[in-house]
Formats: structure tokens, C-alpha cells, sequence
């Protein structure tokens, strides 16, 4: 791969994330943040794209970003005033110039109509925008039999347009040494801000020390720019953008004096024209006549007249400014770009490295070596920095869940347009950290969530106000910590599942027996068998049999588990419990039937070993444990995945108090417990083929093989053992 390639795959890395703040600022706006930064930062994301695009030529990108930047410009200038329906456009404009991206990375055009159409409706904006309608008369104005409506009008100074006023700027910037070493320089600088206006440059040589002194890589000038010009503060910024960070620089607005205007009983509007002029005189721009349009001010309420004043004195307006970070702050943390593949070769390195640590551990045990002695202190400050590092490297891989959520907002919209549904997307948990494999991967599941919430969950606006409901429906995307594990929630406040509808559609298609006694969470559940759908007409949404049925064998493949919450007529939540990291996981080692099995330590409540008397026998095969006044079922490990065909008596045994999605509590019941340790997890699938009850595979301190136990899937093959007919070799045995 060339130069080139690598560094417009940067540049594809990079518009991801401007496209993700884009969407994200314009989203704050549409929720009433008009905050002028976060309008700026809108601004930038556009221009930023544009820029990158033209260095690639990709003209179309550009042809449409520069289009989309003129009216973003606009808008922070003031010129055009931010109105719902100006925000639901940009939302579209959004979602057409990430059309143009996506189509620029496989070497093609965005869709030529769409694009046309959204040019027009924003250059439409940019000279104006829609007409605004008349506004109506009072009721209690009515017109004469010539149709003149009069109305007692007093009137009130309007504000002069004087067109852009020119400002004096003085900038100074001090390059740092790291500006020279990424091939930039001042010269370039000066240029571009020449290109604003008329300039005078000072060198500002203080800090160059003598001749035998001089480091020639060390920056020692600076510079003082006094810039005349008429446009806004945030131009002139921009010039520094791209040296964020290699240089210093304060942008300074020389005062001016504001101007006063004599005021008498009433406004002489000459006098104001004449005293403006006046003002106006050194900034040499052309005076642009007063225009006064008396339609507008007559549909003004009337205004009473203050008082006259002596002298009343208009201030210079002032253009925004960007807040300023305190003294001392870093402006911009710096990134460092790495191949994912030299990662997840370091997490492997770290793997073994673990691996190694566990085994070298042992091995000294083996050999009498005291937890006190040299040898076992020094062990354990191996296995605290191991700890430490794989701790460090699985933060490189650590990503935020919003580079999934921010994609989120888009398909939300597209299908509450299908629908005909008015949706409100609400995100919480945004920079919820989890390992980047797990993101790639969750993507999706949720999306297969959102269209069922949208399009089974939510109702239609008619059904939503006879229920006594807002029109605009509510969508939850939310992600947070618990326990070691993240949990994804999506959740919607529509009708819940419909639970006899369900039952009956489960029957019907065979799924279960018509005379089956299920709970409300096991009837919930139905919705996640192979084929069902509750939609009586197929469409592009949903209606194929197979969107949730997906979903759970997404995330069982991700060693995860998915439970619903819904309540009829007040909607329902799909929670997702994923763990955060594919590499390593903390677990407790076991032994069943001579085999050497681990337990993730996330899924264990306790650990105990009970009593004969709290052992309570169920039929010919099982049982249950009470546990503090409540009946946990009992799962033998051993005779559930077949290593034994006797059960274990928990009372000789131990018993591992673990929560599951499937059945809730139940209590794993094997020989003896070795101890908590740390393992690496090597794909099972990938190395051998899948087996049902386990997860994964990892390597233990003395070399050995040991099985990873998928806890919820234990549970429910247990659920599920009497209704199969067991094997010949077993009934033969009992």
C-alpha cells in the first residue's frame, strides 16, 4: 500500500468521527442547545470533511459539503435563525453527506437525485429560506369598505444594517519546535491571514539567544499580526486549526468607541443615518442606505415610547467568542494511530505472558517454595505487574460504546418514516468503555432491537393519543457498567408484548403444546424462537421470522445473555449483559468428574457447602437447595455435560450459588473448588467446534486444557434434561 492509500484510509478514519459529531451537535440543537460553540463545532465537523475531501479530489463530496458549509455559516453568522424545521434539514443534510463519504470510500458517488434535491432545499435556505406566512389580524381589527385595516402604530428605532464593519485584530502566535518538525511554517500562517484582510507583521525576536547558543530545531521567533478586516473571530481561528497544539497563539479585538446619537421626543431617523456615517468614515466600506419595511413594522405590537433622554448610546455589537481553556490546560490531547492488528497481537503476547506467570507459579509451589520467602514475594510481584500490564493493554483496546450509539439516530429516523410513527431516541451512557471486538460485534443486535421497538413495540399516533399517550413515542438506547459486565438497554414506552397473542401464535406454528403452563417471562421469551414473528404482513422492517432469533444468538456468541422487562400498555426494555473483554476473564476453578472446568467469577453470587437437611429431592433426577428461606434448583455439572452418569451428592460436594438470564438463580453443584484465578480464553469454536454448555477454553499454570462453562446455557440444558429421552447407557445405569 503506498503513501497515499494509508493516508486516505487516515482520512476515512477521520470522517467516521467528524460525521459522529456532527450528528451528535446537530441532535443537541434539535433538543434546544444553541449554544454558539456547539454550532461552531457543527460548522467545523462540515468544513473539516470538505477540506480533507478536496486534498483527495473528491469533488461531489466537496460540491455538496461546500454547500452544506455555506448554510452552517449562516447560521453562526447570524444571518439565518435556527428554526425546527432549518434543524430537521441539517439532520437530513447529515445523513446525505455521510451517503457522499460511505460512496467515496468504495471509489464511487453519492446518489446523484438526492443530492440535488437536498442542494436545492438548502440553497434555498442560504437566500432566505420558505416565505414565512402573513401573520393574522386580531379579531378585533376589521378592514373598512375600502379594505384598509387601521391601527394606531408607534414606532420604535429599528436597528441599521450597516452592513460588515471592519475590526482590528492584533494576533500573536508563538510556534512550537513540534510545528517545524511536522513540515509546517509561520510563512504559511501569515499568508492565510493576509488572505482576511489588510495586515502589518512584527518579528518578535526576544527569545533568540546568541550564536554559540542556538539549537537549530528549537522554535525562537514569534510573531504580531495586526489584521484589519470585516470578518468574524471565528475566521481568523480557523487559520490556527490545523496546528492545534504546535503553537501558541492569542487573537486580541483592538476597542473602538461606541456611538453616541443625540435623542429627542422622537426618532429622527436622518440624524441616525448621518451620525452613523459619520462613525463609519475610517472603515472606508460603502454605507448601505436605510431601508424601512413598513409591513413589518406594522405587524409589531405597538411599543410605547420611553421617555426622552438625554443621550442614548448605542453599543459596538460584538461577535462571539470561543471560550478560552484556563491558564496551564492542555488544548488537545495527542492520538496515536496503531494498526488494530499489532494490538491484538500484543493482547496476545500479554495472554501468554499471563499463561507463563500462572505456570511459573505452580511449578515453584510444586517445589516447597513459602508464600514468605524470596522466591514467593518476588512471584507475587510478577503476577500484580502482569495484572498491571494486561490491565494497561486492555485499556488500548477499551472504545467508548458512542461510535455505535451515534449511528443509532439515522436508523431511527428512516424507520419512523416507514412507519408513519413520530420516534424520540433517548441515549444515556454514551462513553460507557468496552473492549473494541465486543463493539464491532454489538452493532447489530441493537440494531435489530430499535426495529422491533419501533415497529412492534411503539403504536401508531391515533392509537397513542386514544391511549392517553403523547404522540412522539419514546425509544431507550442506554449502556452502563454492572459487575464486571456492560449492560445495553433498549427500552420503548409502547403498548408491551401482547402475552395471549403470543401464546397463540406459538401454538399455531407448532412451537409449543397448546395445553403448556408457562409464566409471563417464559411466554416473553417465545419471541426469540426460531421463526416466530408477530407481524401478519412481511416488509422491509420486520415480518420474516427472523430479527430477535438473531439477536439471541449474537450475543450468546459474544458470551452474553438478553432478558425482557415489558408491562402491557407501558412498554418493554430488552436488556443485554455482554461481557466487557473477548481476551481474559476472572474465574473460579472447579473440579467435576476428575475434569478441571472454570466458572466465571461474574456469574457466582457465593460459594458454600450445604447441609443434607437443606437438600430437597425432586423426582428420580433432581433437586433443589433452600437458600435463606427460599428453593434454588440444584445443576450437577458432571452429569449434565456427561463426564458422569450419577449424581453428586451437594451435601459431599460443593455448591456454586450462580444468577442466570434463562432461570434465574440455581446452584451448580461439583466435586471441589481449586481457587479464584485469572485466564486467558481461547475460542473453542474456532480451535475444535462449538459444544453445548461451553463457553470457551483457556491454559492452565501446569499446561493443561481447561473448559470455560457457559453458566446460563448449564441452566437450561438442565431446564430442558427431563423432557429428553435419556440415553440408553444412563437408564441402564439408574
Amino acid at each position: 500500500m503506498d503513501e497515499l492509500e494509508e493516508i486516505k484510509i487516515t482520512f476515512f478514519q477521520e470522517c467516521d468521527e467528524l460525521l459522529g459529531d456532527l450528528e451528535s451537535g446537530l441532535l443537541s440543537i434539535d433538543a434546544g442547545d444553541t449554544e454558539p460553540e456547539l454550532v461552531n463545532a457543527v460548522f467545523r465537523a462540515v468544513h473539516s470533511v470538505k477540506g480533507g475531501a478536496g486534498a483527495f479530489g473528491l469533488e461531489a463530496l466537496v460540491r455538496f459539503a461546500h454547500v452544506f458549509e455555506t448554510l452552517l455559516d449562516n447560521i453562526r453568522g447570524g444571518k439565518t435563525a435556527l428554526r425546527p424545521d432549518l434543524v430537521k434539514l441539517l439532520l437530513r443534510a447529515a445523513d446525505v453527506l455521510a451517503d457522499h463519504v460511505a460512496a467515496a470510500k468504495l471509489g464511487g458517488e453519492g446518489d446523484a437525485a438526492s443530492t440535488t434535491a437536498m442542494v436545492e432545499e438548502l440553497e434555498t435556505w442560504i437566500s432566505g429560506g420558505p416565505a414565512p406566512s402573513p401573520p393574522a389580524l386580531p379579531a378585533d381589527l376589521q378592514p373598512n369598505e375600502d379594505g384598509i385595516v387601521f391601527k394606531p402604530v408607534t414606532l420604535t428605532l429599528p436597528e441599521v444594517d450597516e452592513g460588515p464593519r471592519e475590526e482590528v485584530w492584533t494576533i500573536t502566535f508563538q510556534p512550537m519546535d513540534e510545528l517545524y518538525a511536522k513540515a509546517n511554517e509561520a510563512g504559511l500562517l501569515i499568508r492565510e491571514i493576509e488572505r482576511l484582510g489588510k495586515i502589518d507583521v512584527e518579528l518578535l525576536d526576544d527569545a533568540l539567544p546568541i550564536f554559540d547558543n542556538l539549537d537549530p530545531e528549537t522554535a525562537h521567533f514569534a510573531w504580531r499580526v495586526r489584521l484589519r478586516t470585516d470578518v468574524p473571530e471565528e475566521k481568523i481561528r480557523e487559520v490556527f486549526e490545523f496546528v492545534e497544539g504546535h503553537c501558541s497563539t492569542t487573537i486580541v479585538r483592538e476597542a473602538s468607541p461606541p456611538v453616541l446619537v443625540e435623542a429627542d421626543a422622537g426618532p429622527d431617523i436622518a440624524a441616525i443615518i448621518a451620525a452613523a456615517q459619520a462613525a463609519n468614515m475610517e472603515a472606508e466600506p460603502a454605507f448601505t442606505p436605510l431601508k424601512v419595511d413598513v409591513a413589518a413594522v406594522e405587524s409589531q405590537p405597538p411599543v410605547a415610547l420611553a421617555p426622552a433622554a438625554p443621550v442614548a448610546q448605542v453599543a459596538q455589537p460584538t461577535s462571539p467568542r470561543s471560550p478560552q481553556p484556563p491558564q496551564g490546560e492542555k488544548v488537545n490531547q495527542a492520538t496515536i494511530r496503531v494498526d488494530p492488528e499489532r494490538i491484538d497481537k500484543l493482547i496476545d503476547l500479554v495472554g501468554e505472558l499471563v499463561i507463563n506467570q500462572a505456570m511459573l507459579a505452580q511449578r515453584v509451589a510444586g517445589h516447597g517454595f513459602a508464600a514468605s520467602s524470596d522466591v514467593g514475594r518476588g512471584l507475587d510481584e510478577l503476577e500484580q505487574l502482569t495484572r498491571d500490564i494486561q490491565d494497561s493493554v486492555m485499556a488500548i483496546r477499551a472504545q467508548p460504546v458512542k461510535s455505535v450509539f451515534q449511528r443509532m439516530p439515522r436508523l431511527v429516523r428512516e424507520i419512523a418514516g416507514q412507519t408513519g410513527k413520530q420516534v424520540r431516541l433517548v441515549t444515556d451512557g454514551e462513553n460507557t468503555e468496552v473492549d473494541k471486538t465486543v463493539i464491532e460485534r454489538i452493532s447489530e443486535p441493537i440494531t435489530h432491537m430499535l426495529r422491533n421497538a419501533i415497529d412492534h413495540g411503539l403504536e401508531t399516533p391515533e392509537e397513542r393519543v386514544a391511549a392517553g399517550k403523547p404522540t412522539e413515542g419514546t425509544v431507550r438506547l442506554a449502556a452502563l457498567h454492572r459487575g464486571g459486565r456492560i449492560v445495553i438497554e433498549v427500552g420503548d414506552d409502547g403498548k408491551g408484548i401482547n402475552r395471549p397473542r403470543v401464546r397463540q401464535i406459538a401454538i399455531d406454528r407448532g412451537l409449543i403444546a397448546a395445553d403448556a403452563q408457562l409464566t409471563d417471562e417464559e411466554v416473553d421469551n417465545l419471541i426469540f424462537l426460531p421463526g416466530f414473528s408477530t407481524a401478519s404482513t412481511v416488509s422491509d422492517i420486520s415480518g420474516r421470522g427472523v430479527g430477535m432469533d438473531v439477536v439471541r444468538k449474537s450475543v450468546q456468541g459474544l458470551g452474553g445473555r438478553i432478558s425482557i422487562s415489558s408491562r402491557p400498555g407501558f412498554g418493554s426494555t430488552f436488556t443485554l449483559s455482554l461481557p466487557l473483554t473477548l481476551a481474559v476473564l476472572d474465574g473460579m476453578v472447579i473440579d467435576v468428574a476428575g475434569q478441571t472446568l472454570v466458572v466465571p467469577l461474574t456469574a457466582i453470587v457465593e460459594s458454600l457447602r450445604p447441609a443434607a437437611a437443606e437438600v430437597k429431592k425432586l423426582g428420580a433426577q433432581g433437586g433443589v437447595l433452600a437458600v435463606r428461606d427460599a428453593y434454588v434448583p440444584l445443576v450437577d455439572i458432571g452429569r449434565v455435560l456427561g463426564f458422569q452418569t450419577t449424581e453428586i451428592d451437594p451435601a459431599e460436594g460443593v455448591v456454586l450459588l450462580v444468577d442466570s438470564e434463562v432461570g434465574g438463580r440455581a446452584a451448580l453443584v461439583a466435586d471441589s473448588i481449586h481457587g479464584q484465578r485469572q485466564v486467558v480464553i481461547k475460542s473453542l469454536e474456532s480451535n475444535y467446534q462449538q459444544v453445548p454448555g461451553i463457553a470457551a477454553a483457556t491454559i492452565l499454570g501446569d499446561g493443561r486444557v481447561a473448559l470455560i462453562l457457559d453458566v446460563d446455557a448449564l441452566v437450561a440444558m438442565r431446564k430442558r434434561e427431563p423432557l429428553r429421552m435419556p440415553e440408553p447407557s444412563i437408564q441402564a445405569a439408574e
